[in-house]
C-alpha cells in the first residue's frame, strides 16, 4: 500500500511540474550606445525621437525618395525575380516545416495498425490477429518541448529577419548599380562632347599646320589630347558594361540579352529626416534576426537541461484479438491495454557517459556565442549609420566646391581659348585649362553619384525608409511580406 501511495504521488509531483522551463533566463544584453550620432549636428539633437517598434514590418518603398521612376520598376521588378531572394524564401519556409515537426513531437499521437503475431511454446503454436488503436502523449514535465518548440518558433523569426535584410541588401544594390551606372552615363557624355571638342581642335591646328601658321609640336599635342580622351571613354564604357552585367544578375535576367539604356545622372538632394539610435535597434532586420538567434539560443540551453531529468510518456492501445479472423471484430475480442508493450512509461537518465552534460555545455557556448554576435551587430548597425552620415555631409560640402571649381574651370578655359585664338598665348596654355575643365566636370558627376549611393547606403544602414513628415517608419508594402504557406 506504502509503495502504491509513494508512487502515485512521484506521479503527481511531476504532473505539477510540467510545463515549467529550464531555459536560461531572459538577458538583458547591455551595449555600450551613445543617445545621438555623432554626425548629427547639436542644433537637430532636439528633433530626434523614439521609434515605435517595426522589425516585424516591411520597409515600404523607401526608393521613391528618389523620385525616379525608372529605378521604382528595377527594383520592384529585382524584388519578384532575384535567384537569391528566392533561397532566402525556401530557408524561411525550411524553417517553418522544422517548425512544424518539433510542435508536433508535443501534441498527442494517435495510430491505427493491424497484423498477425505468431505465439509458441514446447507444446503448441498458436497465431493471433491485432487490429488497435494506439495512442501516445508525452508530458511536458521540466518545460524541454515547450522549449525546443520556442526556440523553433524563434529559429522561424530569425529566418524571416534573415529574408528581410536579403530583400534590403537587394535593393540597395540595385539603387547603388543604378547610380553607378548613371554616373558613368554622365561621364560617357562629358567624355563624348569633349572628343567633340578635340576633334575640331585637330582639325583647326592641322589647317593652320598645313599652312605654315602652327608647329607641329601642336599637332601633336591634338593629336594626344584626342586620344588620351578616347582612351578614358574607353574605359569608362568598360566599367559601364561591368555593371549593366551585375544589374542582370540582380534582375534575374541573363547578362547576354540585356542592356540598360543611358541618360546621364540627376543629381537630387534627399532631406534626411530625424531619428534615434533605438530606431536603429528596431528596425534593422539583421540585429532582428540576431535578437532571435539570441532567444532560441536560450531556449535550447532548457532543452538541454530537461534532458537531465525523468519524461513521462503517457500510452494506450484499444482493439481487437483473435486467433480466428472471423471472430476478429466480434465484441467477445476486444482488449486494450495502458502503458508501454516495451519499457516504461517514466524514464530517468542515470548514466548517459556525460552526453546530456556536453550537450549542455554545447547549448551554453552557443548561448555565449549568440551574445557575442548580437553585441556585435549592433555595433556595426552603428558603425553603418555614422559611415554614411559622414560620406553624406562630406559629400554635400565636396560637391559644393566641386561646383565653385567647375565654373572657375569654365571660365578659365573660355579666357584662355580666346586668347589663343587672337594669338595672345600658346596652344599649351588652351589645352592645360580644357583639361582641367574635363577633370572637373567628371568629378563633379562622380561625386553627385557617389552622394546618391550614401544615401542610399544610410537608408540601409537605418533598416529602410522614412517618412519625411515625422522621421518614423514606411509601413508594410504588401509586396514585401514573406508569404507564408498555408496548411
Amino acid at each position: 500500500m506504502k509503495s502504491n501511495l509513494f508512487a502515485v504521488s512521484l506521479l503527481s509531483l511531476c504532473v505539477l511540474q510540467a510545463g515549467c522551463s529550464l531555459s536560461k533566463p531572459a538577458e538583458t544584453v547591455s551595449v555600450e550606445v551613445s543617445a545621438n550620432y555623432r554626425e548629427i549636428a547639436s542644433e537637430n539633437a532636439a528633433r530626434w525621437k523614439v521609434a515605435v517598434p517595426s522589425d516585424a514590418l516591411s520597409r515600404g518603398q523607401w526608393w521613391n525618395v528618389f523620385e525616379d521612376d525608372t529605378l521604382n520598376g528595377l527594383i520592384i521588378e529585382a524584388s519578384q525575380a532575384n535567384p537569391s531572394l528566392a533561397v532566402a524564401l525556401s530557408r524561411v519556409q525550411e524553417a517553418r516545416a522544422v517548425a512544424g515537426l518539433v510542435e508536433a513531437e508535443s501534441r498527442f499521437q494517435l495510430g491505427i495498425g493491424a497484423g498477425p503475431t505468431r505465439l509458441g511454446t514446447a507444446d503448441s503454436t498458436q497465431t493471433m490477429l491485432r487490429a488497435q488503436l494506439n495512442a501516445s502523449y508525452e508530458v511536458d514535465l521540466f518545460g524541454g518541448l515547450s522549449d525546443n518548440t520556442r526556440a523553433a518558433t524563434l529559429e522561424v523569426m530569425g529566418e524571416e529577419a534573415a529574408y528581410q535584410s536579403v530583400l534590403l541588401a537587394l535593393q540597395s544594390d540595385v539603387a547603388h548599380t543604378y547610380f553607378s551606372l548613371r554616373t558613368l552615363d554622365s561621364e560617357m557624355a562629358i567624355l563624348e562632347d569633349t572628343i567633340k571638342l578635340r576633334r575640331e581642335s585637330l582639325d583647326m591646328v592641322q589647317r593652320q599646320f598645313d599652312e605654315g601658321d602652327r608647329s607641329e609640336l601642336e599637332t601633336s599635342q591634338a593629336l594626344t589630347e584626342l586620344a588620351t580622351t578616347q582612351a578614358s571613354l574607353e574605359a569608362v564604357r568598360r566599367e559601364r558594361s561591368v555593371n549593366d552585367h551585375a544589374l542582370a544578375v540582380l534582375l534575374g535576367k541573363p547578362s547576354s540579352s540585356f542592356t540598360f539604356a543611358n541618360a546621364p545622372l540627376v543629381a537630387r538632394r534627399v532631406d534626411i529626416p530625424a531619428g534615434l539610435p533605438s530606431e536603429l535597434l528596431e528596425r534593422r532586420p539583421d540585429i532582428a534576426q540576431a535578437q532571435r538567434q539570441l532567444a532560441a539560443a536560450s531556449a535550447r540551453i532548457g532543452v538541454a537541461k530537461s534532458a537531465f531529468f525523468p519524461r513521462l510518456v503517457l500510452t494506450a492501445s484499444g482493439g481487437f484479438e483473435s486467433s480466428d479472423l472471423s471472430d476478429l471484430f466480434s465484441w467477445s475480442s476486444r482488449s486494450w491495454l495502458l502503458g508501454p508493450l516495451v519499457g516504461t512509461v517514466l524514464n530517468m537518465p542515470l548514466l548517459d557517459g556525460g552526453r546530456n552534460q556536453a550537450n549542455l555545455d554545447k547549448a551554453d557556448a552557443r548561448y555565449e556565442g549568440a551574445v557575442a554576435a548580437y553585441k556585435n551587430q549592433v555595433l556595426i548597425g552603428f558603425k553603418d549609420v555614422e559611415d554614411s552620415l559622414s560620406a553624406i555631409r562630406t559629400l554635400n560640402a565636396e560637391l559644393a566646391y566641386q561646383d565653385q571649381a567647375l565654373a572657375s574651370a569654365k571660365r578659365a578655359a573660355e579666357l584662355a581659348d580666346t586668347r589663343y585664338t587672337n594669338g595672345s598665348t600658346s596652344y599649351f596654355e588652351s589645352i592645360d585649362a580644357q583639361r582641367t575643365s574635363l577633370v572637373s566636370r567628371r568629378l563633379q558627376a562622380q561625386v553627385a553619384g557617389q552622394r546618391a549611393k550614401a544615401y542610399v547606403g544610410l537608408i540601409k544602414a537605418l533598416g529602410g525608409g522614412w517618412n519625411s513628415a515625422g522621421g518614423q517608419a514606411t509601413p508594410v508594402a504588401a509586396s514585401n511580406v514573406v508569404p507564408r504557406t498555408e496548411g
